[in-house]
């Protein structure tokens, strides 16, 4: 498994996360690229059926091209009324080009069309309601071709899918996800706030924590 002084690849062009696993995995001695700085590597075709196995393939295929350990994710909305949907078809759940606005739209017709009930909300404000138990979830998988280990870790952030959007901030369902720990929605919080709460900050804390036992 990886060890001080090697490098590991981040199997992603977005720099914000390049950035936030850049500075957790300096801190043990490991120098982080992305995938910006190699060039050559085609889009992975994500077909599992679940976030572990999309975060898997994307590793393991990313690892045998490059011949580096490699650091994956995949991440989503799970919605409870939904049975679990959009789960890991999140990004394009309103089909293709992926889009924020139709995947919300998309989302609140399901909740609609099902007849889930519909829960006043007061600390959120006049009309606003909550439609369904829900929490943002993700998968990170760090794969070694060296050696061909894997370690795995997930984390979740629990709230509620509000029945129209709230705050300005944020991507993706952010502005229909209400957090009744902090009595905001997810797209009114800081960088900062978000950070300290989501789920891949949750799941990157539980895998350094595995990287630290030598699991």
């Amino acid at each position: 498994m990886i060890r001080v002084g090697d490098t590991l690849l981040i199997a992603t062009r977005n720099r914000g996360k390049t950035k936030e696993f850049r500075e957790a995995f300096q801190q043990l001695g490991i120098a982080v690229k992305d995938l910006n700085e190699i060039e050559g590597i085609p889009d992975i075709e994500e077909t599992g059926t679940t976030f572990e196995e999309n975060a898997t393939i994307k590793a393991q295929e990313v690892a045998a091209l490059v011949g580096l350990p490699v650091l994956a994710d995949d991440s989503g909305l799970c919605v409870d009324a939904l049975d679990g949907a959009p789960g890991v078809y999140s990004a394009r759940y309103a089909g293709e080009p992926a889009n924020d606005d139709a995947n919300n739209e998309k989302l609140l017709r399901e909740l609609e069309r099902i007849g889930a009930p519909s829960v006043l909300l007061p600390e959120a404000g006049e009309g606003f309601a909550a439609l369904s138990g829900a929490r943002f979830a993700c998968s990170l998988v760090l794969y070694d071709p060296t050696d061909g280990s894997k370690l795995a870790a997930e984390g979740y952030v629990e709230g509620r899918i509000l029945n129209r959007p709230r705050g300005d901030g944020g991507f993706g369902y952010d502005p229909l996800f209400w957090l009744p720990s902090l009595r905001r929605g997810m797209a009114e919080l800081t960088p900062e706030e978000k950070n300290a709460i989501s789920h891949r900050g949750q799941a990157l804390k539980k895998l350094l924590a595995l990287l630290g036992t030598g699991a």
